[in-house]
């Protein structure tokens, strides 16, 4: 049975300006330009001014503030319209962010690297089946590899699958014979490794191509025989059972460390690399803590001069039909998205910059030394409280955001952690125990690497009272292997 009835509910609805600055805020430094772009193209009120040819003055600061009424036949609507259009003619203040000092000089403006332009491993693969003489079919079957190939080399598909492939692309049947002895062509290509269906004959590969030495054939015989001890590092069991010396494992452990893994990313260091550019910039200067926001992939923006010139128009126009009614309803639109882009973009920075004086402040000792044992714990909330601000901002703030200082480049969200409570009762920070384990490790035995048991005893020693598992957790948040596989000859 239906049943009517009222409720009452309490909803929070972001309005579209709140979207556009949440948006905003979380955007990096480095992305910012290609989104005032996007704006500048989408919004033709918008455009980047040149502070060399902007006045104090508006355009329109010898309009009537007020709005006055235009003689003729001026119905309700018309002044509803004359009455909204007083706000856009109004003296415009500068930008308070058009009028910071960047503190770059004309040296810093940015320079672009010429990239040079080279083939892909795959062309250049394509290039050394051309000099081969096949036959069509052996040509389409050589292509269908080459293009089977993931960016690191490998042939991850099976070679049934590749005949099938040729099969409904090109309508041409192969037997699977055809398409592997194609590939071990494929495979005597540059980069030596290429086309290989795993690691174990990545490796065998590049051996192959090296003179017949002892220690080439003791890392062949490591590979085939003993792939998966050799992986486990139980080197004393692969020594045992190919009668090796100590020094003979050695040698030949080390021949297999310098073989590249990955052959298809050989070309990987000529391609472009993405910089990282700086939010935030913190300076020492008369002995305070200086922070200063990056704002050069920001550009000075302002509500375009042509729009301005469409009411100035309209005010003087002595007939208002309904088609410039609506032509200036449109302007009005345009104008307000404007305002409330630059609006965005003026809030973005002092949020960033306010909350990040805050992080300088609670972080005071790191930023004065540079020496991360020195990080004090620090969350969200602790940030959150101080700014006056919701913690999902805070939190805005510090994603993919980095802070240049004399010490490197950060990301941001380094500096938030958990603390730890030490025998003195005072509290450590997570990172300040992840250095102290780094440093320990660092400086272990390679024939006896310390165990996360022994770590722990290590710390809890030095007034950290942290559990094994503990120990395990920042191990392997740093990436960090267990000790066996720590372990080196």
């Amino acid at each position: 049975m239906l049943r009517q009835g009222l409720r009452q509910k309490l909803l929070t609805r972001l309005s579209p300006q709140q979207i556009q600055f949440v948006k905003l805020l979380q955007v990096p430094t480095a992305m910012l330009e290609q989104r005032i772009k996007e704006e500048l193209e989408d919004n033709p009120a918008l455009e980047e001014a040149d502070w060399a040819d902007d006045k104090p003055e508006d355009a329109y600061s010898d309009l009537d503030e007020t709005g006055s009424d235009a003689p003729g036949d001026a119905d309700e609507g018309e002044n509803e319209a004359q009455e909204d259009l007083s706000e856009y003619i109004d003296d415009d203040d500068i930008a308070d962010y058009r009028l910071a000092d960047n503190n770059y000089s004309d040296d810093d403006d940015d320079r672009s690297i010429p990239i040079r332009v080279e083939n892909s491993f795959h062309e250049d693969l394509v290039e050394q089946l051309r000099l081969l003489s096949l036959s069509e079919t052996e040509q389409l079957i050589g292509h269908q590899i080459i293009g089977s190939l993931d960016n690191d080399g490998y042939l991850r598909r099976a070679v049934t699958s590749v005949a099938d492939d040729l099969a409904f692309s090109h309508n041409l049947m192969v037997a699977d014979e055809e398409v592997a002895s194609m590939l071990r062509r494929i495979q005597q290509f540059d980069p030596a490794g290429i086309g290989a269906r795993d690691l174990r004959e990545c490796l065998l590969l590049q051996l192959e191509r090296l003179p017949a030495q002892p220690t080439v054939v003791h890392a062949q015989a490591i590979l085939h025989r003993y792939f998966d001890e050799y992986t486990r590092k139980h080197y004393d069991k692969i020594a045992r059972g190919l009668s090796l010396g100590d020094e003979q494992m050695r040698r030949a452990h080390q021949l297999i460390l310098h073989l590249n893994p990955r052959p298809g990313s050989t070309k990987s260091s000529s391609d472009k690399t993405q910089q990282v550019i700086p939010d935030f910039v913190v300076t020492h200067e008369d002995g305070q803590l200086v922070v200063r926001l990056n704002a050069r992939n920001a550009p000075e923006l302002r509500v375009s001069s042509q729009y301005k010139d469409m009411f100035r128009d309209y005010e003087k126009s002595t007939k208002k039909d309904k088609k410039m009614r609506d032509a200036v309803a449109f302007v009005k639109q345009k104008l307000d998205s404007a305002r409330w882009f630059i609006d965005a973009i003026k809030q973005r920075q002092h949020t960033l910059l306010s909350s990040m004086e805050v992080i300088v402040a609670l972080q005071d000792a790191f930023f004065r030394s540079g020496d991360f044992t020195r990080i004090r714990p620090m969350i969200l909330k602790d940030v959150a409280d101080r700014v006056g601000l919701d913690i999902s901002t805070i939190s805005r703030v510090a994603s993919s955001k980095y802070v240049q200082t004399e010490y490197g480049t950060f990301l941001l969200k380094h500096f938030f952690s958990e603390g730890i409570m030490t025998d003195s009762g005072e509290e450590a920070s997570s990172i300040e125990v992840k250095e102290i384990l780094s440093e320990l490790i660092a400086g272990e035995s390679k024939d006896s690497p310390l165990s996360d048991e022994k770590l722990s005893e290590i710390l809890n020693e030095r007034g950290y009272n942290i559990a094994r598992r503990t120990i395990a957790k920042y191990r392997e948040a740093m990436n960090i292997p267990v000790a066996r596989l720590r372990k080196e000859l």
